[in-house]
């Protein structure tokens, strides 16, 4: 059955006011902007662009210069430098050739490079060159993919375009794959694109805003068709209420650790949880559970989401405990038959990704997608939304075929693939962690998250200043990119807004691995001047605050089950005795045993727990721009101006300690390089003997 919605509009983007003139590089670039800013024409990271101009070479001849997206890249924000440039003249005798293997074709493409500094060319740079027309695009558009993804494409393909378009069939991408489609151009000079089984579409033109027009055109034609057969009830309709509000927070609060520690590979991951509405229309669904095993809707999707996801077979009114059970077990299987996938089709030398799954598909809850980061997390989520709309589609069109599994296993073990994933950079010693930081939104703290992020964790700043929390979550966005960094208001006195902001972790990343007791306030007076509120504040905030944070810490890294690193920030008065500071020095004292303490808790659960001990840190701290300054300067019987001086004089080493040299100190701890050390003591203070530990 179909319905009569409303026609899906494809917005054709091109400013001519805009659009660089000429038909270059420059606007090879901007066609490919273009094409990228709208996720139903290509994928992330996927589709390639190419023009061909005629350029001078180093000796000033004359050279007709193929122009191609760098592998990798991707079209949305590619510019200028990531296109691979090559010597067409040197690359057409190619398609003479009857076959060519992979390692053959890359080894030649490279030796054809016009300049040196470019990356290498696409994948499916063949495919550019050998299709005779000044501009190419090649394109994952979610209306053709779903056409491609049925039982009978090619039949609905040449009811919509007639002999305009020539299909062919899948076979992995390369030089067999590109000769096709050179072929098939070649010999029909009528024909407006190709259309690939289960793959993209291939589309050309005489100049650049040609080439981007047609690439519309085609695929409005398909989504028109798409259009007029969609189903009233997509999916079969619901078999689950999505669940709201509170109740939802808790259930993904309860599965979302337990599916990060099972998840995690050689380091953890980070989680995204995707609740739009086309999301839920799909997990929901009757049809999901047996729609989502059939495999995978583009091949450019196969190494950020797998072949298949992981579907949980559970729903909202089985409750909490059958849900954990359930992401427990459906981990646990898919792990098993994904190492089964891979034993049944690996060739020597290849070796086996993390085999936990990268897409979880909950009733009710939604989808959660892992990865690396925050940003490999919304690749996956971003693909699989792609993914959804095309088993929709073609669902609808008399059902949704995919690659087989030594077909997908080609694309996510292939070598040409594997070396695109090679060009990323090294992961930071702390890729993939989650740290809560509290009283970051200044001094020691604020340049902890800094430190952190630095090595590549994720940071949950949770202060009492929420404003000034946000100001700095901003600050570590900037620097690190994207989805590196949230904030949440805390009071760390206050049970419920702990609980709160490891909530709020749990939800934004999917838990929390290392967590850092750093809030504080600071206050002197002699004892006999002591007030119980004094003495009650500081106890509070420095004693039962780190207690609070430290103990959801570990209930939430038990629930892991991957271990967990606490660093407690004391202070040099934790071991020393501080004069006219009895309240504080007692409370910071409290602070290292409970940490002492934890580490004997801890070490079975693989649950670090270590200390720093500052002193006399007066940068950028909002304890020392009220009134400890002065009461500390008082104790000392000096100038409050003059402290920074004193605190560096009485040091052994004679220098001031500031905010980056503590978070050094954590950072340390935080690290592999630290994984045995636990119950440990550091100071960074400069070198003040009354402190030095024994």
């Amino acid at each position: 059955m179909t319905t009569t919605e409303p026609k899906t509009v494809i917005r054709n983007r091109w400013n001519d006011a805009e659009a660089p003139q000429g038909d270059g590089l420059a606007a090879l670039t901007y066609r490919s902007n273009l094409l990228g800013a709208d996720r139903t024409l290509v994928n992330i990271y996927g589709g390639n662009t190419s023009t061909k101009s005629v350029e001078k070479d180093h000796l000033g001849r004359d050279v007709t210069v193929l122009w191609v997206k760098g592998s990798g890249s991707d079209v949305a924000t590619i510019t200028e430098k990531g296109f691979a440039g090559l010597k067409l003249d040197e690359v057409l005798p190619l398609f003479g050739r009857v076959e060519m293997s992979d390692e053959e074709m890359t080894a030649y493409l490279d030796r054809t490079a016009f300049e040196t500094g470019r990356p290498r060319q696409s994948i499916e740079t063949l495919l550019h060159a050998f299709v005779p027309a000044k501009h190419v695009d090649h394109t994952h558009p979610d209306a053709i993919i779903a056409i491609a993804c049925t039982p009978n494409g090619p039949d609905i393909m040449r009811e919509i375009y007639g002999e305009r378009a020539a299909w062919v069939d899948y076979i992995r991408p390369g030089f067999t794959l590109s000769r096709q489609i050179g072929e098939a151009v070649r010999d029909h000079p009528g024909l407006e694109a190709v259309v690939m089984g289960k793959h993209g579409l291939v589309t050309w033109g005489d100049t650049s805003e040609e080439s981007y027009a047609r690439t519309l055109k085609i695929i409005g034609e398909a989504q028109a068709y798409l259009d007029a057969h969609r189903e009233v009830e997509p999916f079969g309709g619901a078999r689950v209420e999505t669940v709201e509000g509170e109740s939802r927070d808790a259930l993904l609060a309860a599965a979302l650790p337990v599916l990060r520690g099972a998840m995690k590979g050689a380091r953890p991951v980070i989680l995204n949880v995707d609740r739009s509405p086309e999301v839920m229309e799909f997990v929901n669904s009757r049809a999901a559970a047996e729609l989502s095993q059939v495999g995978a809707a583009c091949p450019d999707h196969l190494v950020h989401t797998k072949r298949v996801p992981l579907y949980l077979d559970w729903s909202p009114e089985q409750g909490e405990a059958a849900l954990v059970a359930a992401a427990k077990a459906g981990v646990a299987a898919f792990t098993a038959e994904y190492a089964e996938y891979f034993g049944a089709n690996k060739v020597e030398g290849d070796v086996m990704f993390t085999p936990a799954p990268r897409v979880v598909l909950i009733p009710g809850l939604g989808m959660v997608t892992s990865g690396p980061d925050a940003q490999g997390a919304d690749v996956s989520r971003q693909l699989y939304v792609r993914a959804i709309q095309v088993m929709k589609s073609a669902s609808a069109l008399g059902g949704f075929v995919s690659l087989s599994a030594a077909e997908s296993y080609a694309i996510e073990y292939w070598p040409l693939e594997l070396y695109k994933l090679s060009l990323k950079p090294a992961p930071r010693p702390l890729e993939g962690h989650v740290a809560l930081v509290t009283g970051a939104a200044s001094g020691i703290g604020r340049a902890i998250a800094h430190r952190l992020a630095q090595d590549g964790a994720h940071i949950v700043i949770a202060d009492l200043n929420a404003e000034g929390g946000q100001g700095v979550a901003a600050e570590v966005v900037k620097a690190r990119g994207s989805g590196r960094a949230t904030s949440t208001g805390m009071n760390v006195t206050q049970e419920g807004q702990v609980l709160d902001a490891y909530r709020h972790a749990v939800l934004t990343y999917g838990g929390v691995d290392i967590a850092v007791n750093n809030a504080g306030i600071a206050s002197s007076a002699p004892i006999e001047d002591t007030t119980l509120e004094m003495w009650d504040r500081n106890q509070s905030i420095l004693s039962t605050g780190y207690f609070l944070v430290a103990r959801e810490a570990f209930r939430l890294m038990k629930k892991q089950g991957t271990g967990g690193n606490l660093i407690f920030i004391g202070s040099k008065n934790s071991v020393a005795a501080g004069k006219n500071a009895a309240a504080y020095s007692a409370a910071k004292a409290a602070e290292l045993h409970l940490a002492r303490c934890l580490a004997e808790e801890g070490g079975a659960a693989g649950i670090r727990v270590n200390s720093v001990l500052p002193d006399g840190i007066l940068a950028g701290s909002s304890i020392w721009d009220g009134k400890w300054r002065a009461e500390r300067a008082a104790t000392y019987g000096i100038a409050p101006d003059a402290l920074e001086e004193f605190y560096r004089n009485r040091t052994t080493l004679k220098v001031n300690v500031f905010p980056e040299d503590i978070a050094e100190a954590a950072a340390w701890l935080a690290s592999p390089a630290a994984a045995k050390t636990t119950g440990g003591v550091i100071t960074v203070d400069g070198g003040v003997p009354i402190a030095y530990v024994r």
